[in-house]
C-alpha cells in the first residue's frame, strides 16, 4: 500500500502495560483475532468513531510500515477497504510516535494535524 505510516488506536492503560513488558501483543479484540488491527491515515477517524466512540484516555500510535516486514498485510475489511493487520507482535523500534487522542467538547477524537482528513 502506498503509505509509510499507520496507526493502531489503544486504550492509555494498555499502552503502558506494554511499555512496562517491552512489547505490545494487541488489545483483547486483536488477541481474539489473531493479529493486531491498524488503520492507514485515511481510516482511522472511522475507526475511532465506530470503534472507540465516546472513549476517553487514548493513544493513538504511528507506526513505520517499513519496519514492520512480511508480518503485515493489506486485507480486506470495513466496505471491502484493504486494512493493515500485522500478524505480530508490535515492536516499539517501528513506532514512530504516540500522542494522546483528545475528546472535543463534541464527544469526537480530535486528531493531530495531519493525520486524518
Amino acid at each position: 500500500m502506498p503509505t509509510e505510516v499507520i496507526y493502531k488506536i489503544v486504550p492509555a492503560g494498555l499502552w503502558r502495560q506494554a511499555e512496562t513488558a517491552g512489547r505490545f501483543t494487541g488489545a483483547p479484540i486483536d488477541v481474539a483475532d489473531g493479529y493486531i488491527h491498524f488503520s492507514s491515515p485515511s481510516q482511522v477517524s472511522e475507526t475511532a468513531r465506530r470503534h472507540f466512540a465516546g472513549q476517553p484516555d487514548l493513544l493513538l500510535v504511528a507506526v513505520d510500515v517499513a519496519r514492520l516486514g512480511a508480518e503485515l498485510r493489506w486485507e480486506p475489511s470495513r466496505g471491502g477497504d484493504l486494512f493493515p493487520h500485522l500478524y505480530g507482535t508490535l515492536l516499539f523500534s517501528a513506532v514512530r510516535s504516540v500522542v494522546t487522542l483528545p475528546l472535543g467538547p463534541d464527544g469526537v477524537h480530535r486528531f493531530p494535524e495531519g493525520v486524518a482528513p
